[in-house]
């Protein structure tokens, strides 16, 4: 597995777009460079180049009065999971054709710990293992092309996703999927891991628009 260090500029971007796509920053909210200096303590170079990819990824909008928040629309929540649906069994195929030991001993490890904060109903915590494990099979895949596609898709609907996870149901379900795609890129089933994440994709697609709909026509 390959380790880099994260610049203070990663840092701030990554800061900033769990922010936003939690909604602590709402759309339609407009920020300053000088508040956010101000409120992460950082200089304005890193604050700046956070602010240039958060343009970059559509999250946010640098206009002359201040940097306006877009966020994630439910027109952006749907495309983000037909693209995920399409494209993230290629990265579990890819990861079981290149597994490694080290890969294999990191995905146990997600999997020990989400199965740990699910036994304590832990949705954040849960939230945050479900990261890891599908950045860790992004990572295995091998490809920079998959990596970088979905790895910034992955984030953007985080805040769906811990509340999805909130019901203990779905938090289960989950880790068994994890648990079947685990076992078929341990076994370098390229076809069933395939198979298996796509269906993982497809299933925590299904319950999520049958939460929005639940939650607008409430």
């Amino acid at each position: 597995m390959k380790h880099k260090t994260v610049s203070l500029a990663d840092q701030v971007f990554e800061h900033l777009e769990s922010d936003i796509i939690c909604g602590k920053y709402e759309r339609g909210q407009i920020l300053t460079e000088l508040g956010l200096t101000a409120d992460l303590g950082v200089s304005r170079t890193p604050v700046r180049e956070a602010i240039q990819r958060l343009e970059q990824e559509q999250l946010v909008k640098n206009l002359p009065k201040g940097i306006l928040v877009l966020g994630v629309t439910d027109k952006d929540l749907q495309e983000i999971y037909t693209i995920r649906l399409r494209i993230e069994g290629l990265a579990a195929a890819s990861a079981a054709r290149n597994r490694d030991e080290d890969g294999l001993r990191a995905l146990a490890d997600a999997l020990a710990m989400q199965e740990f904060f699910v036994s304590k109903h832990d949705a954040g915590l849960i939230k945050n293992q479900d990261s890891v494990f599908h950045e860790l099979v992004y990572e295995m895949s091998d490809s920079s092309i998959l990596h970088a596609t979905l790895l910034p898709l992955h984030r953007k609907v985080q805040k769906y996703r811990q509340v999805s996870l909130q019901s203990d149901e779905r938090a289960l379900k989950s880790l068994e999927e994890h648990k079947q795609i685990y076992d078929a890129i341990l076994q370098k089933d390229e076809q069933r891991a395939e198979t298996l994440m796509t269906e993982h994709i497809r299933n925590a697609m299904g319950r999520l628009f049958r939460e929005q709909l639940h939650y607008q026509n409430d």
